[in-house]
């Protein structure tokens, strides 16, 4: 990967995911990590806010399917990360 794409990609990822707080990280490390075990979305929200409560989200059956869409997201690009950085030369 270029480093040109790889910094756009970075950058648009900033974009989309913003600046987070320690607990807002743990708290989306959490949801990431129930996704990533074929976990249904509102079982890992459940389960995150139990873990991390000042950070639970409010969700509706409105609302979920965008929650679940950004969730998606941070997996994918949680993946990628690790991706990029098992392929770093050391």
């Amino acid at each position: 990967m270029s480093k040109n794409l790889l910094k756009k990609y970075m950058q648009q990822a900033q974009q989309i995911i913003g600046k987070r707080t320690p607990a807002e990280i743990a708290h989306d490390d959490e949801v990431v990590a129930g996704l990533e075990m074929g976990l249904p979305i509102e079982a890992v929200l459940a389960n995150a806010a139990q873990k991390h409560p000042s950070e639970a989200l409010q969700w509706d059956h409105n609302s979920i399917s965008d929650i679940a869409s950004h969730y998606s997201y941070l997996k994918e690009h949680a993946r990628i990360l690790k991706m990029m950085q098992s392929k770093k030369p050391r």
